[in-house]
């Protein structure tokens, strides 16, 4: 017999920006389990605390020293952090140190890289969970895909975004994103090594997020890749409507008579898988085109809405 959540969990957002702000939507709209507490800025002039005052929710201007003011914190359950990779130390401790879980949306990477489809149930009770980024949520999964049928020797990604759709917390972050990124592919994608790249497109009218992801793999045939990458990108699209494959799956095999040579890696003989990628976004705060923040934001909610419901459920047992 199933248990019926009792109530929702409380959640601040701290960063005005667009993730925030598009977050604090989608919160809003969509979910069952979360409920806005307090949204959490450092200039009293942004969009995005002038949209949350609107829409009756607690703001403050003074950041995370802000947020601890507030007559709600002590209500808060749940902190989405997408200031930037250099604040979130102090504001991890701060949170943390007052029972708060963190989700972390920013290229710190103080806790475990979370993938919602990957690794999504590995780490419902840390107190701090790293988001990884916009172009690891979108290409990760697919590394994993192929990690699950071959041995994957090598895993690159190319994400391109457009200019439009990077704010200033973004371009701040591009070191992080591509660090984070590379660690991720490693880590949860489980390619032996990992590589990433960020593109910013200034293109008019803005590019819709495009990501390309390589992979040099052994021990599993064309079709079980396939069919493995068809399967994960089913499973993200549940949660981001938007993400699709652009075309079939690519394959190019290297044998003994073509061998390629990867840094890092040496002589390869095996299959070059290519996967080419498309997220268009749910348009909750910035056009369509903003992939980039739809991907990040809905994995960043999926994982909270999964701590939430254990939490509450934990709570009524």
């Amino acid at each position: 017999m199933s248990q019926t959540i009792p109530s929702k969990i409380k959640v601040a957002i701290i960063g005005s920006g667009n993730i925030g702000t598009d977050l604090m939507i989608k919160i809003m709209r969509t979910s069952e389990v979360l409920e806005m507490g307090a949204f959490v800025g450092i200039d009293p002039e942004s969009d995005g605390l002038k949209r949350a005052a609107r829409l009756g929710v607690a703001i403050t201007h003074e950041g995370i020293d802000g947020l601890v003011k507030l007559p709600v914190w002590p209500e808060i359950g749940i902190v989405f952090d997408a200031t930037s990779a250099s604040a979130h130390k102090k504001n991890s401790e701060i949170c943390n140190a007052a029972g708060k879980v963190m989700i972390d949306l920013t290229p710190a990477a103080i806790g475990p890289y979370v993938i919602p489809v990957v690794n999504g149930d590995d780490h419902l009770d840390k107190m701090n969970v790293n988001m990884v980024t916009c172009g690891g949520q979108a290409t990760i999964p697919i590394v994993a895909a192929v990690s699950q049928v071959a041995k994957v020797h090598y895993g690159e990604i190319v994400a391109s975004i457009s200019s439009k759709s990077a704010g200033p917390g973004t371009r701040a972050n591009i070191d992080e994103f591509t660090e984070t990124t590379s660690k991720g592919i490693e880590m949860v994608g489980g390619a032996a090594k990992g590589k990433a790249i960020i593109i910013l497109n200034p293109a008019e009218p803005p590019m819709i997020m495009r990501d390309t992801v390589f992979t040099l793999s052994s021990g599993a045939t064309e079709e079980q890749i396939e069919k493995s990458v068809n399967e994960m990108v089913a499973k993200v699209q549940a949660y981001v409507p938007g993400y699709r494959l652009k075309q079939k799956v690519q394959f190019e095999r290297f044998g003994s008579n073509n061998p390629v040579s990867i840094p890092g890696v040496g002589i390869f003989e095996g299959l070059k898988t290519s996967v080419f990628l498309e997220v268009e976004g749910a348009a909750h705060y910035l056009p369509a085109y903003a992939g980039n923040l739809d991907i990040m934001t809905s994995a960043g909610l999926k994982t909270a809405e999964k701590i939430a419901t254990r939490k509450l459920l934990k709570k009524a047992a």
